[in-house]
């Protein structure tokens, strides 16, 4: 028999992007009840997500039924299959029929963010979440770092329920985003009509990813991660109205969009 080696495969480490589900609470019932609230406002949003289930927010001494919490994950139509856990927690997290996994946490801290996103062209740039965290100017790290430029997506009609539309970069919408539809983008959403349906930005946890729309009646906004429904009462102000939304720490910040 040949020893030599294949090559019709090779197994070797790697590294994927995917969903991570960061539980905050050791509380299962609790979790249980807001996913069903989140899901029941956009059931398809996540649909044939890989997610990993991120538990590095819980306390040591936390623990979840994590298999009970992966078939709930399936119920909504994501596809769990891993564990991120602290040292401290590998070994109950480790007696679900979920692997333990490596992952970084490619979300940037949105104070940092801050600064760019207060330049118009540098936030639509995706490459500006790249940056490192230094107190060098701003032009030293332009020579540093080759721009990646991430293609735009540019939709110039309106949106119908049940149509979803998805940008590695940025995302503008020339018309209306309807009642069920949704738009994603790894990084900015613009919508010149109004925003009916879901919108969400920063898909890939771009923190400094904003939400731009002229019409401001969603059902659903996120950015990076952080979520918005309409059951939540908005700002006074922005509904029906030009809008941009941000990420301001852990939450949405809602603000009027000057347009003159």
């Amino acid at each position: 028999m040949s020893r030599s080696k294949t090559t019709l495969f090779e197994l070797r480490s790697g590294a994927i992007d995917a969903v991570h589900l960061v539980v905050k609470t050791p509380d299962f019932a609790a979790l249980t009840e807001a996913l069903q609230q989140r899901f029941d406002a956009a059931p398809e949003f996540f649909a044939g997500e890989a997610v990993a289930i991120d538990l590095r927010r819980l306390a040591d001494d936390a623990a979840l039924p994590l298999d009970e919490l992966a078939a709930l994950l399936r119920r909504f139509k994501m596809r769990p299959f891993g564990v991120v856990a602290l040292a401290a927690q590998q070994a109950w997290a480790a007696t679900s029929d979920l692997p333990l996994l490596d992952s970084r946490d490619t979300r940037k801290p949105a104070e940092s963010a801050e600064p760019a996103a207060d330049a118009t062209d540098a936030a639509s740039s995706p490459d500006t979440a790249d940056k490192p965290e230094t107190s060098a100017p701003a032009a030293t790290a332009a020579k540093d770092h080759t721009p990646t430029l991430l293609p735009t997506v540019l939709i110039d009609r309106p949106l119908r329920s049940g149509q979803r539309v998805y940008s590695p970069g940025d995302l503008i919408v020339q018309g209306v985003v309807s009642h069920g539809a949704e738009v994603m983008a790894e990084g900015n959403v613009h919508i010149y009509g109004a925003l009916r349906g879901r919108a969400l930005a920063g898909a890939r946890g771009n923190t400094t990813a904003r939400i731009y729309c002229t019409s401001f009646e969603p059902e659903l906004i996120a950015i990076a991660g952080i979520y918005r429904t309409a059951e939540q009462d908005l700002p006074a102000g922005v509904r029906g109205q030009p809008t941009t939304v941000r990420l301001q720490g852990e939450q949405l910040l809602i603000e009027p969009l000057p347009l003159k």
